[in-house]
């Protein structure tokens, strides 16, 4: 798998924590020149720091102007793979609850922040004739996830997006994936279970515990296993317009 990424500059968005970190750091491992990309430079600097020859750049991917300021910082590298990865959770709440401000915050983000960097990155894939895009998107935009509507609404675009994507770029030698991940033991998961957990009433544990026994393995995934999978993906060069459930699992109850 690696034999396809090592060598290659991959771009990653929201690389100063999380996700972003873990699959930077599994695609340096796989021999990639990993330029890292998010809002805060201290976090992009950490995970610059795990890696050998890595790049930071700041960028707001919601922002056009930055994103096409971020393109032209980075005219001198050859981006042949970019992994659209930033994101944000966004409110939990029932729909009738959510203001059109915190809906609009997480779609700029989780679905606009795709369309603009792949907007800015995809021609000079297409012009060599070669490329690859990773979009992350989550399972939660196939299943549902009570009072989560903003982001599953996003996920599930993210999905349409790379579909379509893929079919336009295809025949120019690009291919275009997604990678839904389930839930990732982390921050992000450890609020959601505080949150359930004052609700419902319910103990952090007991909360938890009701997520995770809807997964056939009993557990979450892990950053790191994300990381790999985003690997395998770019080891896969018959892979396009697919996304990988990566959930153990997971089901909707």
């Amino acid at each position: 798998m690696s034999s396809r990424v090592a060598g290659r500059t991959a771009l990653v968005t929201g690389g100063g924590n999380g996700l972003g970190r873990a699959i930077s750091v599994a695609l340096a491992e796989a021999g990639a020149r990993v330029v890292v990309v998010g809002r805060d430079p201290d976090k992009l600097g950490a995970t610059a720091g795990r890696l050998p020859d890595a790049r930071v750049a700041t960028c707001d991917v919601a922002d056009p102007a930055s994103v096409r300021a971020l393109g032209r910082e980075l005219a001198d590298e050859e981006v042949s793979i970019l992994v659209n990865n930033a994101g944000v959770a966004g409110p939990v709440a029932p729909l009738v609850d959510v203001e059109p401000d915190e809906w609009d915050a997480v779609f700029a983000v989780n679905v606009r922040g795709v369309y603009l960097m792949c907007r800015e990155f995809l021609p000079p894939m297409t012009g060599r004739g070669s490329g690859d895009v990773i979009n992350v998107a989550s399972v939660s935009g196939k299943r549902p996830l009570l009072r989560r509507t903003p982001y599953c609404a996003s996920k599930m675009a993210v999905l349409g997006l790379t579909a379509t994507l893929a079919g336009e770029v295809g025949p120019l030698g690009v291919t275009v994936n997604s990678l839904s991940p389930g839930p990732v033991d982390g921050p992000r998961m450890q609020r959601n279970f505080r949150l359930e957990a004052e609700r419902t009433g319910t103990s952090y544990a007991e909360a938890e515990r009701a997520y995770v026994s809807r997964a056939a393995l009993g557990r979450m995934v892990t950053e790191e296993e994300v990381g790999a999978a985003v690997v395998a993906m770019l080891g896969m060069p018959g892979l396009c317009a697919a996304d990988i459930d990566l959930s153990a699992g997971m089901v909707a109850r």
